[in-house]
């Protein structure tokens, strides 16, 4: 009984998203912008601390971050916060932070959803408690020497 609901309400979300002005998808909302240091890097971040920042993160972004730009997800409790990259427009590296700012989890070169129909596929979770999620353009990891120990310390949000 639950199956035609969900079939449902998952056609009218890919209605709904298929119908998003071409304006809406690219429009810059302007995250606050801060500075971070994670390791020896010192790199620019937006922030976005907010319910509706956090669910548009980097959806319907087509300017690719720079290479010392990443954008932070800040949550207010400690989880096993994921994140679905449907909507994203290329392959982004993830990096989860917990409370006191070590990296727990990486995933790197992450793919956009090919399709809102494949949740499980396109959505990537922590296997500790974090308290923030990084997400930028692929190459990022690599290209900072970031690895699961790495300390992120906030210098301006």
């Amino acid at each position: 009984m639950l199956i035609p609901v969900i079939i449902a309400a998952v056609a009218v979300g890919g209605l709904g998203m298929a119908f998003i002005p071409q304006d809406i998808k690219g429009k810059d909302i302007g995250f606050p912008k801060g500075t971070a240091k994670i390791d020896d890097n010192v790199i620019t971040i937006e922030i976005a601390e907010t319910a509706a920042e956090k669910q548009r993160w980097l959806t319907f972004r087509e300017d690719r971050l720079p290479p010392d730009t990443a954008m932070l997800i800040k949550h207010t409790e400690p989880d096993l916060h994921e994140i679905w990259t449907l909507n994203i427009e290329y392959n982004v590296d993830l990096i989860w932070f917990d409370a006191q700012g070590n990296a727990v989890y990486l995933k790197e070169n992450v793919p956009p959803c090919p399709n809102m129909l494949d949740k499980v596929g396109c959505t990537y979770k922590p296997t500790s408690q974090t308290l923030y999620v990084m997400a930028a353009t692929a190459g990022f990891i690599d290209s900072h020497d970031i690895a699961v120990g790495s300390k992120m310390t906030l210098i301006s949000a």
